[in-house]
Order: C-alpha cells, then sequence, then structure tokens
C-alpha cells in the first residue's frame, strides 16, 4: 500500500462545488478526484516520481480487457 501524507487545502467554494460533481459524474471520491487530477498534471508537466509512475500509469480493470 503507497503511503499517504495528509494536509489541509483550502479551496473555494464554487471549485469544490465543480470537483465535487466531476467525482460523482467518474464514480470516484472527492478524494480520489484530487489525486487523480494532481497525478495527470504532474504527468503532463513530465514531474511526476518515476517510484509513483508504475502506480498512475497501471492500466485500470477496464483497460485489462
Amino acid at each position: 500500500m503507497a503511503k499517504t501524507k495528509s494536509f489541509i487545502l483550502r479551496i473555494d467554494t464554487e471549485m469544490m462545488d465543480a470537483i465535487e460533481a466531476w467525482a460523482a459524474d467518474e464514480f470516484r471520491s472527492t478524494n480520489g478526484q484530487l489525486q487523480w487530477i494532481i497525478a495527470e498534471a504532474l504527468k503532463k508537466a513530465k514531474r511526476m516520481p518515476k517510484k509513483s509512475r508504475k502506480v498512475a500509469e497501471a492500466p485500470s480493470e477496464e483497460e485489462k480487457e
């Protein structure tokens, strides 16, 4: 299991509402959606740590089929 680190995030209400709606559309928790958004931004910026790339790039169950 990957280590996690907790922290407080301050985000405006409108942005949080949009993230919560997006998470619901994707059948993810809000926390899971935020992790996905951050992982995608890190990959796009080519800043994803090498150790985390394997986890972030692992195919989903749908992709395996």
